[in-house]
């Protein structure tokens, strides 16, 4: 009675540490998206049109169309696993993305949520907008937000790489998400750095997408080590 006990128990160590083990085998890929060439000179948005939005800028404010990090790199591309994941699902989270009307524009400019997850959009000014969602794979949908401090609640329920914003009040206005049917994506920041955490082992695809550069790709195969040097170029000649 006592070996099988001993048995048993080896085995249900084995099987924990395969399952456990298993589970953690994930990986991490970071890294930047380059520009080449001359950054385009930044474009002063018009706001004259609502004295509330001028007010709010005095300065003025710039287009985030092209943004050009000083380090060369370029801001605001969506980065994402384009295939590799087929027949897997994910489980969207539950915790809102939230989309901000701030100072007359949406913030952040480039984002990306789950299929399925809630989008949580938010009026933080003292006038009107109404967020207009130009989705084409998923349902087009035109809401007025004229309070300050008001919040809506919407889901996308199918991928789509990208879905934009805009604002039929301010023209100025954009922004753009991409919806994908997993986790698996991320967005340059201020460094033109990227990060895609918990990316199981296999073979991918990843693509990259700008909204004035378009779109481009390169295979990645992922193992037990992080991947932390990854780059896609764009040029602006």
């Amino acid at each position: 009675m006592r070996s099988i006990h001993k048995v048993l128990t080896v085995f249900g160590l084995f099987f924990l540490i395969t399952v456990l083990g298993d589970a953690g085998y994930a990986a991490t890929i970071s890294g930047k998206v380059l520009f080449e060439g001359t950054a385009p000179e930044a474009t002063k948005l018009d706001m004259a049109a609502d004295p509330t939005c001028a007010a709010l800028h005095p300065g003025g404010l710039e287009s985030e169309e092209v943004i050009v990090n000083p380090s060369g790199t370029l801001k605001n591309v969506f980065v994402y696993v384009k295939q590799g994941l087929e027949g897997q699902t994910f489980e969207p989270p539950k915790q809102p993305v939230v989309l901000d009307q701030q100072g007359c524009h949406y913030i952040p400019h480039v984002f990306g949520v789950q299929a399925g997850q809630p989008l949580e959009i938010m009026n933080s000014d003292a006038t009107l907008h109404n967020v207009h969602a130009l989705a084409t794979a998923n349902k087009e949908f035109n809401l007025g937000m004229p309070i300050q401090g008001m919040r809506l609640k919407k889901t996308f329920d199918k991928p789509e790489v990208m879905a934009k914003f805009k604002c039929d009040v301010h023209p100025w206005m954009s922004a753009y998400a991409g919806v994908l049917d997993h986790p698996f994506f991320g967005v340059t920041n201020e460094e033109g750095a990227f990060i895609i955490k918990d990316l199981p082992p296999g073979s991918y695809v990843l693509a990259a997408w700008h909204e004035k550069y378009g779109s481009q790709s390169q295979p990645v195969s992922v193992g037990e080590d992080d991947i932390s040097d990854l780059s896609f170029q764009y040029s602006g000649s």
